[in-house]
């Protein structure tokens, strides 16, 4: 602690990201990154985007990217003023908290979900209530059945992977006609309908999304938001008042290259939703409650007579890393990202031997 903070700074319990280890000897499977790289027209891209102009400031608006994005979405009507971009799905959420979601009446979100919520809510001043899962880990519309600032939840939930359909998200955004709803679609590619159908329909909804996870782009650090324009412009009020630009020249040619890359996106994508399809099953076979995900990532609980936090700690002694949250209601539960398939054999025989002992 420092005399020279402030009280805010004192107050702050930051988030805490997942391992990431200086050396390359674990099976990284603890923070949901793309096991796949990216496609060789997309590092091309950033490559010929590192020349002698990294001299001169990029677009602060990233038109470029920005309507590659509402190209890439047409078919729901988006346009151009329809999209925000900024440095990482993360900034894109920071922005959307301080432009839409900073009320007198409290902002809504679950008790078990993306832990950045409560720390921006902190950070900003922002009062909020966390609204419990249910028994079986569901996002219910009745329990958010009173009065708020706004509603804030991903899809597919994070770190449980369970989806919502389109249908009652639409009861949330009936039922909260004066509220903006925030969709985080961080994992949605791998199995989740996306809530940008609704956009055009509904003016209280902003979806976000992020290059990071089906589009193997987390180290170039790239998110956007889609909603009607006036959302939009909100949001560009917050951000060219803090970081007008926000993207890079790498990442704004990076970014539209992958969105432009149809087949290697599709390719990378359906490889993830296979592995996970054929791992389910064999975690179950080994004892493993498995909570249907349409992520990718699964959220299981070991059997019985061993810890999550055992596990992950043995684990951890075999070089494979998975995610344990040690709090209430899921500190019994591994996340566990989908990797190569080779990955995951191993990971499935270090179970096999660790649960034999």
């Amino acid at each position: 602690m420092s005399k020279f903070w402030s009280k805010r700074t004192h107050e702050l319990d930051p988030y805490v990201p997942g391992e990431q280890p200086k050396n390359t000897q674990y099976i990284k499977l603890n923070t949901n990154e793309n096991p796949y790289p990216p496609s060789a027209q997309v590092l091309q891209s950033i490559h010929d985007a590192s020349s002698g102009d990294l001299r001169l400031y990029s677009d602060p608006n990233a038109d470029e990217l920005k309507q590659a994005i509402a190209d890439y979405y047409a078919k729901y009507a988006v346009e151009k003023n329809n999209v925000f971009v900024g440095n990482s799905s993360d900034e894109v959420l920071a922005h959307t908290f301080v432009a839409l979601l900073k009320h007198d009446q409290p902002l809504l979100f679950p008790d078990i979900s993306y832990s950045f919520y409560p720390v921006y809510c902190r950070l900003f001043g922002i009062n909020y209530q966390m609204i419990p899962l249910s028994d079986h880990f569901d996002i219910q519309p009745e329990d958010y059945s009173r009065t708020n600032g706004g509603i804030i939840f991903p899809n597919p939930n994070a770190p449980t992977g369970k989806a919502l359909s389109l249908q009652t998200i639409e009861t949330f955004l009936t039922q909260h006609p004066d509220s903006v709803i925030v969709i985080d679609e961080a994992y949605v590619d791998f199995g989740a309908d996306t809530a940008i159908a609704l956009v055009r329909q509904y003016k209280n909804l902003l979806v976000t999304q992020t290059f990071s996870k089906s589009r193997s782009l987390a180290g170039l650090r790239v998110g956007f938001a889609i909603a009607d324009a006036e959302l939009i412009a909100g949001m560009e009020r917050v951000k060219n008042s803090f970081h007008p630009y926000a993207l890079s020249r790498e990442a704004i040619a990076g970014a539209t290259a992958s969105i432009k890359d149809a087949k290697s996106f599709e390719n990378n994508r359906q490889k993830i939703i296979n592995t996970r399809e054929r791992i389910t099953p064999l975690l179950e076979q080994l004892g493993f409650s498995v909570i249907p995900s349409s992520a990718n990532f699964v959220f299981a609980k070991p059997p019985a007579g061993h810890t999550a936090e055992q596990l992950y700690q043995q684990l951890k002694q075999q070089n494979i890393l998975v995610r344990y949250f040690n709090a209430p209601r899921i500190e019994q539960y591994l996340r566990i990202t989908m990797g190569t398939d080779d990955e995951m054999d191993t990971l499935l025989e270090t179970l096999r031997l660790i649960l034999a002992d």
